[in-house]
């Protein structure tokens, strides 16, 4: 991800209905899949800002893992060092089934492996632990933005499916989220790339960086979370949510 989108995130991710919905989604699935406790560790990776993270200390012990270096310098100012992890090469520095739970929130999309990745997370977690990931859904949303984070693709419910196998994985729950807004989301991201092939300049900023009025901004975070808590299968959606428990 380039250095100046890890700016543009901090300053909307606290109180934008997006970031903060998912944040507060992941929570409610995390407590509905195994409720943490004080003595269970979590491993976030990606953990980008560390603003997750930090939630998450309220209700067990936790470990954050990037290889960003302005995420990194975002983490020593949230976090104790010996709660900063660096890759070791392709690997997490952690002993095999040492974790409670793994959570990437919007991680496997920049991974050119995320099969590699999930299956880190098998290793990582104790039988039972939970693996929760979120990521980008449908590539016909693909867009600038996409390639400004940097990302290897979006995913369909199918192909995140695929990569938690049966022999290891129980899925508890994998769906579409952030249905509402798809159509929106699909006009403004066509008509941004129509924009771009134009060569006409595009709006100043773009329509993810800003935050609605507070109205709108409070109602679009009430829909987001208690769709996303539905176990209807959506056709459909912005970005989907994966949670899984590590077989024995």
């Amino acid at each position: 991800m380039n250095a100046d989108e890890y700016s543009n995130l901090e300053c909307v991710e606290r109180t934008h209905w997006y970031y903060s919905g998912k944040r507060a989604l992941v929570r409610a699935w995390l407590q509905r899949a195994r409720p943490p406790q004080p003595t269970d560790v979590l491993l976030d990776c990606g953990a980008g800002t560390g603003i997750f993270a930090k939630e998450m200390e309220a209700h067990c012990r936790v470990l954050v893992l990037d290889d960003h270096a302005e995420a990194l310098r975002l983490l020593r100012t949230r976090f104790r060092p010996e709660q900063i992890l660096s890759l070791a090469g392709d690997a997490v520095p952690l002993p095999d089934a040492s974790l409670d739970f793994v959570t990437a929130l919007d991680v496997l999309e920049h991974v050119p492996d995320d099969a590699a990745m999930v299956r880190g997370f098998h290793r990582l977690l104790s039988p039972g632990g939970i693996a929760l990931v979120t990521v980008p859904a449908s590539m016909a949303l693909w867009s600038d933005w996409d390639e400004a984070l940097h990302h290897f693709r979006r995913y369909s419910r199918p192909q995140l499916r695929a990569l938690f196998t049966s022999d290891r994985w129980e899925l508890i729950h994998v769906n579409y989220t952030n249905v509402v807004v798809y159509p929106a989301v699909w006009w403004v991201r066509k008509l941004r790339t129509l924009q771009k092939r134009l060569g006409r300049p595009a709006p100043a900023g773009r329509s993810e960086d800003r935050e609605p009025a507070r109205p709108i901004n409070d109602l679009l975070r009430a829909i987001f979370v208690r769709l996303a808590m539905w176990r209807v299968p959506f056709p459909f959606g912005v970005s989907l949510v994966l949670v899984a428990r590590r077989r024995g």
